[in-house]
């Protein structure tokens, strides 16, 4: 089984299921937004959540390996033509080398870990119009000399 078709089975299971990212991921015991992108075919899980979700969705044992194999992660286009995708590269594009520079009047010369890293999507209700909240938070990883 593909990436691919793993995500195609678990899409179409967890639309059968009616439950959320939220409830799967309390269910399988990770986080809402690394559990989608593991479902998504961007990061993998180790057996047993991989286990877990596959029984909570009635998946078979073919997606539950699938889930575990390392992921290829690549974009199909160079610039995201999805609507909020595209918006979160747009954010990047306007204010990613102000991050970088307030990182480095912070930190210094280094990079924020991907890898060492959690992200939280989280809803907060405003009257002028609900507001998105998005949590990234990496370890400092600075470069060395030598």
């Amino acid at each position: 089984m593909t990436k691919l078709e793993m995500t195609e089975a678990i899409m179409a299971a967890k639309k059968s299921s009616g439950l959320s990212w939220e409830a799967i991921s309390d269910k399988v015991g990770l986080g809402p937004v690394f559990l989608t992108s593991a479902c998504l075919g961007m990061n993998s899980l180790k057996a047993e959540p991989a286990q877990k979700l596959c029984d909570l969705l009635g998946l078979d044992g073919d997606t539950a390996l699938a889930l575990q194999e390392f992921p290829n992660k690549q974009w199909e286009q160079i610039v995201p033509t999805d609507p909020l995708v595209y918006r979160l590269y747009e954010v990047v594009g306007v204010y990613g080398e102000t991050i970088k520079a307030i990182v480095g009047e912070k930190f210094g010369d280094g990079i924020m870990s991907a890898i060492d890293f959690s992200l939280d999507i989280d809803k907060e209700e405003n009257p002028a119009g609900d507001r998105v909240v998005i949590t990234m938070n990496g370890k400092f990883l600075p470069y060395k000399s030598w």
